[in-house]
Parts: structure tokens; sequence; C-alpha cells
């Protein structure tokens, strides 16, 4: 239902392999209140953005309007169908008492009917997943400072989907630190929006 996050890639100039294997000071390990990883300091760092967006304040505030709207849809969906089949047995009780051209004049408006709400309410269900995808266009925006923040903290040059990378170290997973940043900056967006 919803497009793929896209990864936070942001190359700095002058990272070294040598740069990436030293060991960090005591006075580069931060914790998460400035903006650190809590002491991770590399050049590459790994996320899961779906993650990031979900369990974040922002991101769990725009899932539960679109859960709320969607199951008010689907309880739309529910009574325009029993209407819809009640009319039809209706139709077909009437069709023994009429000719069959008048009937067929009927049925067919019945099937432009049903033909014509199924369209409304598929379109009802494709804004739901543009709403979404608008949610998540925001978060995107709203939350690259915030990540570019947490890169520079952690002195690290790159942050990576982590389901895109093939091996990497727990260590350097910065999921939860980035969401209690986020937390913390842009909230469940809705000041953002005003």
């Amino acid at each position: 239902m919803y497009r793929a996050f896209i990864p936070f890639v942001m190359m700095l100039a002058g990272v070294t392999p040598g740069q990436a294997q030293q060991a960090p000071t005591a006075e580069t390990q931060q914790n998460a209140t400035s903006g650190t990883a809590q002491g991770v300091i590399s050049p590459v760092l790994t996320i899961d953005s779906e993650r990031l967006f979900r369990d974040s304040a922002f991101g769990s505030r725009v899932s539960r309007e679109i859960e709320a709207q969607s199951e008010q849809l689907a309880t739309e969906n529910r009574e325009i169908e029993a209407e819809l089949e009640a009319e039809e047995r209706e139709l077909t009780e009437k069709r023994t008492q009429m000719t069959p051209a008048a009937f067929r004049v009927l049925a067919d408006a019945f099937d432009e009917k049903v033909q014509r709400t199924r369209a409304e309410q598929a379109s009802k269900n494709r804004a739901l997943s543009e709403a979404l995808d608008l949610e998540r266009d925001r978060f995107l925006a709203a939350a690259a400072p915030v990540m570019e923040q947490l890169m520079r903290n952690s002195d690290a040059a790159v942050i990576l989907e982590r389901r895109r990378v093939f091996v990497s170290s727990s260590a350097i997973e910065v999921t939860d630190q980035a969401i209690a940043l986020l937390d913390e900056t842009i909230g469940d967006g809705l000041t953002e929006a005003d």
C-alpha cells in the first residue's frame, strides 16, 4: 500500500579506510540527547527506515489516522454492499412480473449503479494510499536535517538502509536513536503542518 522508503544516503568528502578504523576518542563519545547515536562513532551507519517511520511519533499518528479512515471506508463498503444485495433481490423478485424488455432496462440501470459505486469506493481507497504517500514525503522532508545532524554527530559519512546491506555490525544500527531524535525534534508532525 505504500511506496518503499527512500534510503538516506548522504556522502561526505574525505573519509578513507584508515579513518574508518580509528578508535573513537572520549570527547567524541556523546549520548543521544545531543544527537549522537549513543556513542556510535563510525563512518557508516545503518537504519531501518520502515521502523523509523512506523515507530516515530509522526509515523504512529499517520498510521492511526489512516487506519481509522480505512475502518470507516470498510464500514461504508459493507453498508453499500448490503444495500446493493437488497436491491438485487428486489429486482429479481420483480422479474416475473415484468416483460423481458422492461426488466432489461432496470437490470442495466442496476449494473451501471454497481459499477459506478465500485469506482467511487476504489477512488476513496486510492485517496487513502495517496494520503499515506504524502505523509511519508512530509516525514522524509522533516527527517532529512535531523538525520544529517545524527550523521554529523556520529562522524559518519553515510547512513544506509539496513535491509540493503548484506552484512553489518549491530553497533552501527541507529534506528532507535534516530526515532528518539526525530520525536524530540519534529514530534508527531502536526505543529510542522501549521
